[in-house]
């Protein structure tokens, strides 16, 4: 990781430089009771960050973006990688600077310096979080029906409510319960893995199927295409900087946190999304509703229930992350003068934001009963790039004006923002231009 060169600045900029003066209230006058509390190291952060990702992304929408791509959908999540790569560097470098809770909003109020466009984008991160979680039930559900029937809205509900009531309980209690499903759910894609390779040991010789001829277009425009899907199987990983004030020592996490968590992420999805379009029928995969069970009894004959069991953890923690991070943009976002006061108050007994998260909880329950997976990951994405473009705009602006970074601060190149919007955008298009 480089790191750029380090520079003098006074004590209260290394703290949160400028934003002080655009309204966000000192951490040090806040009364004890009043602060998060900081409790979460790099590995329980990195773990939080592959469970938003990848069980968002691999257990929900393999199949839909598979009925898209084909047999190339592994590209399709190499592209939306190499797009994420260029912000996640800039919010690497961001989240340095401004360590804070609604760290976009404030990125956004530091570089464009304005309060109504911060306030937006901090509306936007804690829709894009809303509209996630309620795909991510919708997908809970589809793998909880393999073992008991029961009305569907019926399971969304209780997934919902009972993830909403986990995420209440207390940032290292609820980050605890996610990192322990992280690794049964990160376990789970490893042996659909293993059993792809050892059950078809020509398997390797036929990974050259997965790769786009380059003079054929058709090919690159369904990776193209589908890029706004494979895309979501991303989001996640910008949810870490929001727990920017529950960290130890944030800005030497942060920037570790945010590339170790899209690495790892890339990997596990490319080694399991070649597996699966290799091994079994794409029109199958693509009309299942519980897609990597399936893979896995395509490929091994054994039952799915182990893996759709995973699964259930997988997508149940996706939940459970995704309302960690809209609660504490809104806690932040009340913090900074910018919604009401009532969302910026912390329990004392919990020390989390209770109002927040049952407002938030309560959005995500009615999008899941009444907007199909497809539409609500698809809109999801399109937030989340708007959201990508504007930060990348911020750090250009920041780094032209010249502003210095904290001491010891991981910085990048002023070209990396200008890259990064330009990506953004160029997902984004594709999500309209190819059907």
């Amino acid at each position: 990781m480089n790191q750029g060169a380090r520079q003098p600045c006074c004590k209260n900029a290394c703290i949160m430089p400028n934003i002080q003066n655009a309204g966000v209230q000192s951490l040090a006058n806040r009364p004890p009771d009043e602060h998060l509390k900081r409790a979460l190291s790099l590995p329980l952060v990195v773990l939080y960050g592959i469970g938003v990702t990848v069980g968002a992304g691999i257990y929900v929408l393999i199949g839909v973006t598979a009925g898209k791509a084909g047999v190339y959908a592994p590209f399709a999540f190499l592209l939306a990688a190499a797009v994420v790569a260029l912000s996640a560097a800039s919010f690497a470098e961001l989240s340095c600077r401004f360590p804070v809770s609604a760290g976009e909003a404030a990125y956004v109020q530091e570089g464009f310096r304005s309060k109504h466009l911060s306030l937006a984008v901090g509306l936007l991160v804690i829709t894009s979080a809303i509209v996630s979680s309620a795909a991510i039930s919708i997908g809970a559900m589809g793998y909880i029906l393999e073992f008991i029937k029961g009305p569907e809205n019926l399971i969304i509900a209780v997934v919902v409510l009972a993830m909403g009531a986990v995420a209440a309980w207390g940032i290292m209690e609820s980050v605890t319960f996610a990192s322990l499903f992280t690794i049964i759910e990160v376990a789970g894609l490893l042996v659909i893995v293993a059993a792809g390779f050892i059950n078809d040991p020509d398997l390797v010789f036929r990974l050259h199927a997965v790769i786009p001829p380059l003079g054929d277009s058709a090919p690159w425009l369904a990776i193209y295409g589908s890029g706004l899907l494979a895309f979501f199987a991303f989001v996640g990983f910008e949810d870490i900087v929001n727990l920017a004030e529950e960290m130890r020592e944030p800005r030497k996490t942060l920037p570790w946190a945010i590339f170790l968590t899209l690495v790892i992420s890339t990997l596990i999805y490319v080694l399991v999304v070649t597996v699966a379009v290799l091994s079994v029928p794409i029109e199958a995969l693509a009309t299942s509703r519980a897609p990597l069970g399936f893979v896995f009894h395509s490929i091994t004959g054994m039952p799915s229930i182990a893996i759709s069991a995973i699964a259930i953890v997988a997508t149940l923690n996706g939940v459970i992350v995704q309302i960690i991070m809209a609660s504490r943009v809104l806690y932040g976002l009340a913090r900074q003068g910018n919604v009401p006061a009532l969302f910026g108050k912390v329990n004392p007994v919990t020390r989390t934001p209770l109002v927040a998260t049952a407002t938030v909880v309560g959005l995500i329950l009615i999008l899941a009963l009444f907007f199909p997976l497809q539409h609500l990951a698809e809109m999801t994405s399109r937030v989340v790039l708007t959201i990508f473009a504007l930060v990348n705009v911020a750090l250009f602006l920041i780094k032209r004006r010249k502003s210095p970074p904290p001491e010891e601060a991981f910085t990048v190149s002023i070209w990396v923002p200008v890259l990064g919007f330009l990506s953004c955008l160029f997902v984004l298009a594709g999500g309209f231009l190819v059907p």
